[in-house]
């Protein structure tokens, strides 16, 4: 059988798992009594919840006695260690763009990678039904950018499939008839380069990705380059460090549209599932040959962001779950480390209870917390930093490539607010009544911009973003100008007391609630910290006086989600996390002890 191996890649949300479901569904992957449901491969619980793709994953269809696999990967900066890694397995990548909003800051981050590696993409232009569509500009900018990026003559030679994925359409020309999605393949089967396989040479391969299994433990998956690999064949591992280890490869899978089917062998250019090898590592070679040379390695970019993970010190410590030791969150993190190669996390920590874990950016992190909160841990977290640099005796921090997108009246307030945080504008353009604007702003004044970005605009924004470079470092900034009210007392809030508070600033928790002291239940708009007590209820007599009762109304709290605690943090508090609640706090829980390191 003969292979054509690809990835789909684009920006968030511009319909890389959708176009995925379409070559799935209609390559009669999928019996016609059987219901698949959209976007087929976001199988992870949070994938669904948030309607993004996390993790990479590879399935495959069967065209014209043609296996192709497929990669599909994550269109957030944040899992860009996904994509970077899965790149090398593929022989082309299916760049997918917005018909109308054209390249954007993942876009460039994942065909820069692509170039990089000598791959010719093929474009597909998505979503041509749009009202707003503009392919032809969208081709031009994309040229543009390819120009940009230093693509050579060949791959700046791209050739384009219009698409309408939801709808199961491909054409070659915008005038061609819609009839299905079979242009895409007859354009992957004429584009993709047809895979060779050498049978005189040992069997070689390298890991790109990783798995788990509950019964085979720790997965490999990645692309044979040489011969084929066998069940139960003894083989010679090259880590990441040089060092040559024996091992024996278990089972060997290959996949089939959403299923892992066990093989005897498997021949070269083909991607494989392989197990029993416990120590397998991201970018590790494997080989029949002991003497082989070891395939060039899988670099990944550094993170970006780190963060404190705690374990969990307040009052309502192991009231809501018992997995809180610092044993069971290093166990964890050190499980994470395994399968999540752009993290990176001090296991030691500095006291036995804190470890300082590092990613890409807040979803990143978030989603990890996320995770272990599903799983029953119970911890504490701290404010982000952006991870600075050191070069030539200056001090670099991390920018950002943002694109913003609001109603054309909203966009002088954005200008003035990314203005105010060192952002440069890079391009601005206004059409039928909406503006995109494009800057350049420091990582860490991004951090604290997007909850009031969204009172800014009134909820009518998009906004996207990705790292782009260091440059030397712009200066302090306060992350708000607003202070925390702080619960002076345990016990449980009281409306009553909540309700004159309000004169104070917006409420964070509801009325009935146990808190402790130290806890943040709200904000105070004079901009520094206040101490109250949300506990006191009103004085009740037996005497009443006709019409002198106030009736107490309270304004509906905002409920912040994970994402919006971290944002919202400063750097003396934390966010307590349980499976069932979501806390900010003082790092210091007395107003004694925030005196105390005040002055210290």
């Amino acid at each position: 059988m003969s292979y054509r191996n690809i990835a789909i890649i684009a920006h968030v949300d511009h319909g890389k798992t959708t176009l995925v479901d379409t070559l799935l569904k209609q390559s009669g992957t999928f019996n016609e009594h059987e219901d698949a449901g959209t976007c087929i491969m976001d199988s992870n619980d949070q994938e669904k919840e948030r309607w993004i793709t996390i993790y990479a994953k590879n399935t495959a269809v069967n065209y014209k006695g043609e296996k192709i696999n497929i990669v599909d990967t994550p269109g957030h900066a944040d899992f860009g260690s996904e994509v970077e890694r899965v790149l090398r397995m593929v022989d082309s990548v299916v760049l997918v763009v917005d018909a109308y909003e054209g390249p954007m800051p993942q876009t460039k981050f994942v065909l820069k990678k692509a170039l990089e590696l000598g791959i010719k993409p093929l474009v597909v232009i998505n979503k041509i039904d749009k009202p707003t569509a503009r392919p032809n500009e969208v081709i031009d900018m994309l040229f543009d950018l390819f120009v940009q990026l230093g693509a050579t003559d060949e791959q700046l030679d791209f050739p384009i499939v219009f698409a309408i994925a939801k709808q199961w359409i491909a054409i070659r020309n915008l005038w061609d008839e819609k009839v299905d999605i079979s242009p895409l393949f007859e354009a992957i089967i004429e584009h993709v380069e047809l895979a060779k396989n050498d049978t005189e040479v040992p069997f070689k391969m390298q890991i790109a990705n990783l798995g788990y299994d509950n019964f085979m433990g720790r997965l490999g998956i990645g692309r044979v380059y040489e011969w084929k690999v066998k069940t139960g064949q003894a083989v010679t591992v090259i880590g990441n460090d040089w060092a040559r280890r024996n091992a024996k490869i278990g089972k060997v899978f290959t996949t089939l549209g959403l299923q892992r089917v066990s093989v005897d062998s498997a021949e070269a250019w083909d991607i494989v599932t392989i197990s029993w090898i416990a120590d397998i590592y991201v970018g590790e070679t494997i080989s029949t040959d002991a003497n082989t040379e070891s395939m060039p390695p899988i670099t990944i970019d550094e993170p970006t962001l780190k963060m404190e993970f705690l374990v969990n010190d307040s009052p309502f410590a192991g009231k809501e779950w018992k997995l809180v030791t610092s044993r069971n969150i290093r166990d964890r993190l050190a499980k994470e480390l395994e399968m999540n190669v752009g993290l990176k996390v001090d296991l030691e920590g500095s006291d036995g209870n804190v470890f300082m874990v590092s990613g890409r950016w807040e979803l990143h992190l978030s989603v990890l917390i996320e995770t272990m909160r599903r799983e029953w841990f119970e911890l504490q977290v701290g404010c982000p930093h952006v991870i600075f640099k050191e070069e030539d005796g200056k001090k670099l921090e991390p920018m950002e490539a943002v694109i913003v997108i609001v109603p054309e009246s909203n966009a002088w307030t954005i200008i003035e607010k990314l203005g105010k945080r060192k952002g440069i504008m890079k391009d601005m353009k206004t059409e039928n009544g909406i503006t995109s604007m494009e800057f350049e702003v420091p990582t860490r004044w991004l951090l604290w911009f997007r909850s009031g970005f969204i009172i800014d605009t009134k909820g009518e924004w998009i906004m996207y973003s990705s790292f782009s470079h260091y440059e030397e470092y712009k200066g302090t900034i306060e992350k708000r100008d607003v202070g925390s009210m702080i619960s002076g007392c345990p016990g449980t809030t009281m409306a009553y007391s909540l309700w004159k508070l309000e004169e104070r600033g917006p409420i964070l928790v509801d009325p009935a609630v146990n808190i402790y002291e130290g806890m943040i239940i709200g904000e105070h708009l004079k901009g520094w910290d206040l101490t109250v007590n949300p506990t006191k209820n009103k004085q009740l007599t037996n005497i009443r006086a006709s019409g002198t009762d106030e009736a107490i109304r309270l304004t509906p709290i905002r409920k912040m989600t994970l994402e919006d605690a971290l944002d919202y943090i400063k750097d003396d508090e934390y966010v307590e996390v349980t499976p069932i609640n979501i806390r900010l706090r003082k790092k210091w829980l007395t107003e004694n002890d925030r005196k105390k390191y005040s002055r210290g």
